[in-house]
């Protein structure tokens, strides 16, 4: 299957599924490939090619999905089984093997696995306010790439109370929020 019939099917699911369990906001579902695919791969940009993904709170697969179809090793970490299972189920019907599904709390899971800060990085989209992902993330010393809004600089700010990080922003190019590609969190 090509990459555009993976993103057409991609839609098909998710509005199938949509009519049975909350995966995006309803209102979202007429135009799934820019407020969803096209926002989520704009990450492309500013991922190394040669990482292995660590998308947190995946929900209906935005960014994790996107990017696994784009040819990143992506680990989809989900703590609910209705969408745990609806990430199964695209993994299985857009036949992606470098896609894997865990049904676990972030916290869990990053505590049970080793990480490898020059290989792993973290994404994440409509997810948590930036100081709970820190929470999460800051001793693995992994770098983060996230889809934020436009409130992303009051996030920071309160992050910085408890953190040093280094950090870019980025204007989305799919909408008014912004690409914040995270380094040196401490």
């Amino acid at each position: 299957m090509k990459i555009e019939e993976k993103f057409i099917e991609y839609e098909k699911l998710l509005k199938e599924w949509s009519t049975k369990i909350n995966l995006v906001a309803p209102s979202t579902l007429s135009d799934i490939k820019n407020r969803h695919i096209l926002d989520s791969a704009q990450l492309a940009k500013y991922i190394p090619k040669d990482v292995k993904i660590i998308d947190l709170g995946s929900g209906a697969g935005f960014p994790g999905v996107v990017l696994a179809i784009l040819g990143w090793n992506v680990t989809c970490i989900e703590s609910i089984g209705k969408k745990t299972n609806f990430l199964n189920e695209l993994k299985n019907k857009l036949e992606l093997p470098n896609l894997n599904i865990v049904n676990d709390r972030i916290e869990n899971h990053l505590s049970k696995i080793p990480v490898n800060t020059g290989t792993t990085v973290f994404t994440a989209r409509a997810f948590a306010p930036l100081v709970k992902i820190f929470d999460y993330t800051h001793k693995t010393k992994c770098r983060l790439f996230l889809l934020k809004g436009r409130e992303i600089e009051t996030e920071i700010n309160v992050a910085k109370i408890k953190y040093k990080f280094d950090y870019k922003l980025h204007k989305s190019e799919t909408g008014d929020g912004f690409i914040v590609c995270i380094s040196n969190l401490k």
